[in-house]
C-alpha cells in the first residue's frame, strides 16, 4: 500500500507519493503546509519531525463514525485512536465506491461495534479564521483489520518515527542545510522535510513523541493491552451521568475528576468527558489535553478499554 508506482496518462508523469507511516499526535500538531504549484505538483503536511504527508498508512480503532449529506452528495466523516490520539478521516461524495463498504461499517459502529482499522489516505486540512491548521484524511481505501495486522502496522509507525527522532536529534546545533545534515548523518530522504520543519517550528520537548512509541511497542508486544483491548462483544452504551454542579473557575482536569468521581463504578466515554468540559467552559482543545494528562502524566485516570475513562486504583 506504501509503495510508489506511476499513474495518469498525461505527458506530464505524475509520481504517487509513498504513504508515511504516522502517529495521530505527530501529524494533528503539524501546522506546516507546502502546496503544489502546478496541476502535477504534490501538497505537503509537514510535521515538527520533518515527516513530509502526502499521503498516510494509519491505523487504530473506530472512535466515532457519521453519514452527512451535502449538495454535491453524501459524505462520512469518523476517527480512529491509535495510542497517542485520534486521526480524523473522511470519505468524500466523489469517492461512491467506499460508499457501500463505510454503511456496512456505520451499520457496525451504530451497533455498538468497536473494531480496528487500517486506513490508506490523502492528507488534507483546514485552517481557522485565527490561522489554525486543522489535519485530517481523505481516505483511499480501508479495512477491518485483526490484532496481528494492527500490532504490525504499530511496530512499523513507531519505526518511522524512532527514525524521525533520530534525524530531528542530529540536526540539533547543525547548519539547518543539506550539506550539513548530510554530514550528521541525517538520511537522505529527510534532509528536505528536517530543513522545513526546523525553519517553521520553534523547538520543542521530544519526550512524548518517544512515550507514544513505547506504548506503541509494549502493546504490539502484548505487554499492554493500552491499545490492543478490543472486545467481540458490542461495547456498553454510554453511561448517562448525573448532572455535575461545576463551580466557576474549575480547570478541565477538575471537571474530569468530578465526573469520573460521581460515575461510582461506572466508565465514562471520551467524548461525554469532552462535553462535559466544554459545558463548563473549556476548550474542546483544553479537555484533550487534560484527559491526556491525567492518564499520561499524573496518572490520576486510567483507561482500561479504549475510550472509557475511570478514576486510577
Amino acid at each position: 500500500m506504501g509503495g510508489r508506482t506511476m499513474i495518469g496518462q498525461s505527458p506530464q508523469v505524475r509520481t504517487r507519493q509513498s504513504a508515511v507511516r504516522i502517529f495521530a499526535q505527530e501529524y494533528s500538531e503539524a501546522s506546516l503546509i507546502e502546496q503544489g504549484l502546478g496541476e502535477f505538483d504534490p501538497s505537503f503536511v509537514v510535521t515538527k519531525l520533518g515527516a513530509r504527508v502526502n499521503r498516510c498508512l494509519v491505523g487504530g480503532v473506530i472512535e466515532n463514525l457519521e453519514r452527512r449529506d451535502a449538495d454535491s452528495g453524501p459524505f462520512y466523516s469518523g476517527q480512529i485512536r491509535d495510542p497517542s490520539g485520534k486521526h480524523y478521516f473522511s470519505v468524500p461524495p466523489f469517492k461512491p465506491e467506499l460508499h457501500p463498504e463505510i454503511e456496512e461499517l456505520l451499520a457496525r459502529f451504530d451497533s455498538g461495534d468497536r473494531f480496528l482499522m487500517i486506513i490508506v489516505g490523502r492528507a488534507r486540512w483546514s485552517e481557522s479564521e485565527e490561522g489554525g491548521v486543522f489535519t485530517s484524511i481523505n481516505a483511499e481505501s480501508f479495512s477491518v483489520i485483526g490484532l496481528e495486522t494492527y500490532s504490525s502496522w504499530l511496530v512499523e509507525a513507531s519505526e518511522a518515527t524512532l527514525r524521525r527522532l533520530d534525524a530531528y536529534g542530529k540536526s540539533s546545533g547543525s547548519e539547518i542545510d543539506e550539506s550539513s545534515l548530510e554530514s550528521e548523518g541525517v538520511p537522505k530522504d529527510l534532509i528536505q522535510g528536517l530543513i522545513q520543519a526546523r525553519s517553521h517550528y520553534s523547538e520543542f520537548d521530544t519526550e512524548a513523541y518517544r512515550m507514544w512509541v513505547l506504548k506503541a511497542l509494549s502493546a504490539a508486544s502484548g505487554k499492554s493491552d493500552v491499545a490492543l483491548e478490543i472486545s467481540t462483544e458490542p461495547i456498553a452504551k454510554k453511561v448517562s451521568q448525573p448532572e455535575l454542579e461545576i463551580p466557576e473557575g474549575f480547570s478541565p482536569k477538575d471537571v474530569i475528576l468530578a465526573a469520573l468521581r460521581s460515575s461510582g463504578e461506572n466508565h465514562i466515554d471520551y467524548d461525554s468527558l469532552v462535553g462535559e468540559c466544554v459545558s463548563a467552559g473549556s476548550s474542546r482543545e483544553e479537555a484533550e489535553d487534560a484527559i491526556e494528562h491525567l492518564r499520561d502524566v499524573s496518572m490520576e485516570i486510567s483507561e482500561p478499554r479504549f475510550g472509557y475513562f475511570s478514576i486510577s486504583g
